[in-house]
């Protein structure tokens, strides 16, 4: 798996538009903290089971035209949900995961915020929100 920062993360979809940007994020942090435009919503769990199942996380990828030669990038909040779904992609096939460092959110900070450090939107890349 590589790991990107956001930046680069950015570049190489910029420099890879064939591959899959999927952000594995639960349903209510994709609509309302926000999301990166054009990427595609695959959670890797969600609520409130908040139980992970690879096997659907992976025909769900495919479904959405993953396919084991096509790049998938992956973000989440903060770069560590991606870690376990990146895992898990690999171990079905796919050749080229990307994890997005820091993720969406990026890390939390000294007073426990997150946005100010790093990630997607602290780097100034495009995303909308609902």
């Amino acid at each position: 798996m590589k790991h990107l920062t956001p930046l680069e993360a950015w570049q190489f979809l910029q420099a890879h538009p064939d591959a899959l940007f999927v952000d594995v994020r639960m349903e209510i942090e994709y609509l309302y903290v926000g999301h990166p435009p054009g990427v595609v919503h695959i959670a890797w769990y969600e609520y409130p089971e908040m139980q992970a199942d690879a096997e659907a996380f992976v025909r769900q990828v495919r479904r959405e035209g993953g396919q084991e030669d096509r790049p998938v990038v992956l973000i989440c909040r903060s770069g560590k949900r991606t870690l376990e779904a990146g895992a898990a992609l690999e171990a079905a096939g796919f050749a080229e995961v990307v994890n997005v460092l820091h993720g969406f959110e990026g890390e939390l900070d000294e007073h426990f915020q997150r946005g100010r450090l790093n990630g997607w939107r602290h780097d100034g890349l495009p995303w909308e929100q609902l």
